[in-house]
């Protein structure tokens, strides 16, 4: 989709259209952006970490099934798949090994999206970061990739609501700290699980498919997470939605 001169989103003629179909306008006054494999080049790191992790417990599972099965969702909801999939017993400093070990991989390869600095700058409307990581994890995530100054105190975490993605829980509560009504925000989301979230709060939903952990999938969306629009590089953003950018 991209904005027509009123600052609605309207269907686009181009690659980015789904087959969702023709849609009417929708005006846009809020851009919700998920964190990992959006903002931040992580999934393929924490996936590594995760795979490794377990398999210091004896448990052999591939980074295809921490994307099919994990991708966008929470630590607590992929903790309590694994115990119940795999009946494995996690020993208790599990979870604070991990993060400890999972921050330091941060710290040592964790990139920025290119393109998307320039994009939040670029702005004319208002934008936030929704995501499934902890608060910790966020902070130091965006700290760490020069974000944080950009986008402020204007976080939301899967802690904050009862139900994370799939549900529509977290964007709804980003968009009423934001004020902002559902039907007037645009998430920027790169899981399927996370494209379901967006739709179920009734969000124009576009997917990011620039993260490297995007690279060699065949891009299939079930009928209940296909996005209005797709794209693979924020430096087409403001040619997909320029009434969304300040005009110089």
């Amino acid at each position: 989709m991209a904005l027509s001169r009123a600052g609605r989103l309207t269907p686009p003629p181009a690659a980015p259209q789904t087959d969702r179909g023709a849609e009417d306008a929708v005006t846009i006054d809020l851009v919700i952006f998920d964190c990992d494999g959006v903002l931040i080049d992580s999934e393929l790191i924490s996936a590594r970490m995760l795979v490794q992790a377990l398999a210091d417990l004896g448990l052999s599972i591939d980074l295809d099934y921490v994307s099919r099965h994990f991708l966008g969702r929470s630590y607590p909801v992929v903790m309590d798949t694994i115990r119940r999939e795999f009946g494995l017993d996690l020993p208790p400093d599990f979870e604070a090994v991990y993060r400890e070990n999972l921050l330091a991989a941060f710290g040592r390869e964790l990139q920025v999206m290119p393109g998307v600095a320039g994009v939040m700058t670029s702005l004319a409307v208002p934008f936030c970061v929704a995501t499934s990581s902890s608060p910790r994890r966020v902070a130091f995530s965006l700290r760490h990739v020069g974000l944080d100054r950009l986008v402020g105190d204007r976080v939301f975490t899967a802690s904050q609501v009862s139900r994370g993605k799939p549900a529509p829980d977290l964007f709804l509560f980003a968009a009423s700290q934001m004020g902002t009504l559902p039907e007037r925000c645009l998430v920027i989301e790169d899981s399927l699980t996370g494209v379901r979230a967006g739709l179920a709060a009734g969000m124009t939903v576009w997917r990011f498919t620039g993260g490297s952990h995007m690279t060699g999938l065949d891009g299939a969306e079930p009928d209940d997470a296909r996005p209005h629009a797709r794209f693979a590089a924020f430096n087409t953003f403001a040619t997909l939605a320029p009434d969304l950018m300040r005009q110089p």
